[in-house]
């Protein structure tokens, strides 16, 4: 057993060092809406299109499971990190093109950060004792979250736009200097970090099988498996939990009227509480049911989130950082609902890997719902709201959906 595990620690510390990597350039790219905001004049709907470009590209998910199973995870990580690279170079010159065409550069990066994803999640499920799997897809998370503490930080400081008439906004020429900097220099880092993988030595999982263990039957693809759907769907709403708080976070600040405060600054506290909940979670998950902590957590996030809307009137402070908290909660989510929805599914872990992956598309789909639900009521609150929905199908998908199998 001790043997297995150090086949598996270097293996696992370079998925942990992706993990931060996408983490980093998911939450970096959200966190730039205040900015482009301001840049190129955006209104309610627009302003929401950076995350509709990034995570419309998980649409390809199910395309990339197939890939990986013909090319193997690391062929598909160099894929991914090939993608980035081209992505952040190309952003700066694209523009010129404009808001949009600004944002056909993001899709390059996007897709690069799909395939990443897709390949990353099985491939720690499968480094060791399924018992321990969401246990150590919750460690590979706290790196995540690390990068997406730091990501809002990083945007705060560097993409920054001078003070602006109403309705003024900025050159292109402007636009390109301010993001130039930061962005030719995620583009070569990741240059660097692909050289360094295409000459490491990654074991192949060639099934999720392990040794020892009697053969299993399972059924002959993976989309005959409800628990999977109904997984896939459990993440698209998650998405529209934790990117909706992040996205509508400065416009909620701004609604209670309180001054003073840089509200994309402060999102840090938001990645930060899922940093915590994540490095906890490594911890409670060798314990406790994945299915009771994601219950736990559902309720949580809505409990705090409620309370942040009744305080909103009275005591706003008390409001924002009970906005904020929620993150705590928020944390363990994604890796547990993933392990729920790879459960017994054996060699069909890749592609399932994908169709869940596929559903990340809701932080595409639902934050501009939830923008257009802004727009037409004026209430930040009232579109902000549409979490309670989500959250209710969290807890259903955690006591009875992650447990249908036929």
């Amino acid at each position: 057993m001790n043997n297995q595990q150090n086949k598996y620690l270097f293996p696992l510390v370079v998925m942990a060092a992706l993990f931060f990597l996408f983490g980093f350039i998911t939450t970096m790219n959200n966190s730039t809406i205040s900015f482009l905001t301001q840049a190129f004049g955006l209104d309610d709907v627009q302003r929401q299109l950076p995350n509709t470009f990034f995570f419309g590209a998980y649409i390809l998910s199910v395309p990339v499971g197939i890939m990986l199973t013909k090319i193997g995870y690391k062929n598909g990580i160099l894929t991914g990190l090939a993608l980035i690279v081209a992505g952040f170079f190309a952003s700066v010159p694209a523009i010129s093109g404009g808001y949009y065409g600004f944002l056909s550069a993001v899709s390059v990066f996007a897709v690069g950060v799909v395939v990443l994803q897709v390949a990353a999640a099985p491939y720690v499920n499968a480094l060791g004792d399924p018992k321990t799997a969401a246990s150590r897809l919750t460690l590979t998370n706290a790196l995540n979250s690390v990068a997406t503490t730091i990501a809002p930080v990083f945007v705060s400081i560097l993409l920054v736009t001078p003070t602006l008439a109403e309705g003024e906004t900025l050159p292109y020429k402007a636009i390109r200097e301010i993001v130039s900097g930061p962005y030719f220099a995620i583009g070569a880092i990741t240059l660097v970090i692909l050289l360094i993988m295409f000459f490491l030595k990654l074991p192949e999982i060639k099934s999720e099988e392990k040794e020892g263990v009697a053969a299993k039957t399972y059924k002959s693809s993976a989309f005959k498996y409800p628990h999977v759907w109904l997984g896939s769907l459990a993440i698209f709403l998650y998405m529209g939990i934790e990117i909706g708080i992040s996205s509508f976070f400065p416009d909620f600040v701004r609604s209670l009227g309180v001054e003073g405060i840089n509200a994309v600054d402060m999102l840090k506290f938001y990645w930060g509480g899922l940093m915590v909940g994540r490095l906890l979670g490594i911890f409670i998950l060798r314990k406790y049911s994945p299915a009771l902590i994601l219950t736990i957590c559902a309720i949580g996030g809505a409990v705090l989130l409620a309370a942040s809307f009744v305080l909103s009137s009275t005591m706003p402070l008390v409001a924002i950082w009970l906005f904020l908290a929620t993150g705590l909660f928020h944390s363990i989510m994604w890796p547990v609902i993933y392990n729920l929805s790879l459960e017994d599914l054996g060699p069909h872990a890749k592609i399932a890997s994908g169709i869940i992956a596929t559903s990340v598309i809701g932080a595409a789909i639902l934050t501009p719902i939830m923008g257009v639900v802004q727009k037409a009521t004026g209430s930040v609150i009232l579109a902000v709201g549409a979490l309670f929905i989500y959250y209710a199908y969290l807890v259903f998908f955690a006591q009875k959906g992650s447990k249908i199998r036929t």
